[in-house]
């Protein structure tokens, strides 16, 4: 479907409401070029749908972590979305953390997504015994670097 389209079908099912519906969109950082490419097109047609922000996941104890970080700059300097990186508790003391929010902050970065995480597979879940233990708790923390809009 078009993006015109699907604008169309949103604007009429949200003209029916009390209130305006705001959406996002979650983007994966891309492992190759190929994926690079099918992001950044995906990002093109789904731009004029005007979403308050667009989320940029966060792997496991920083997997994704340099992806992520390059994905979010690069769509607050290309474009006019608001780009949400995710930021996790798993695996990492608080200062490594405050550190990338820290640099998401200095970058221009204004909205973050803050998570607990998910526990290596088979294993339960245990905070990091120097970090966060809850997405709440995160959400505190990031309150401490800059005035974030957090998303939990």
């Amino acid at each position: 479907m078009e993006a015109g389209a699907l604008r169309d079908r949103i604007d009429t099912a949200a003209s029916k409401l009390l209130r305006p519906v705001l959406v996002s969109f979650e983007f994966f950082p891309p492992g190759d070029a190929e994926m690079e490419r099918t992001l950044w097109e995906s990002i093109q047609r789904l731009a004029p749908l005007a979403p308050r922000f667009v989320s940029v996941t966060y792997g496991a104890d920083g997997s994704t972590r340099e992806r992520t970080h390059n994905t979010v700059t690069r769509i607050l300097r290309e474009t006019a979305l608001t780009p949400a990186p995710h930021l996790t508790c798993i695996g990492a003391p608080r200062e490594e953390i405050l550190d990338i929010a820290r640099g998401y902050w200095d970058a221009g970065v204004r909205h973050i997504v803050a998570l607990r995480g998910d526990a290596p597979p088979g294993q339960p879940y245990a905070p990091h015994p120097e970090g966060f233990a809850y997405a709440a708790d995160l959400g505190r923390g990031l309150k401490t670097v800059g005035e974030f809009d957090i998303s939990v």
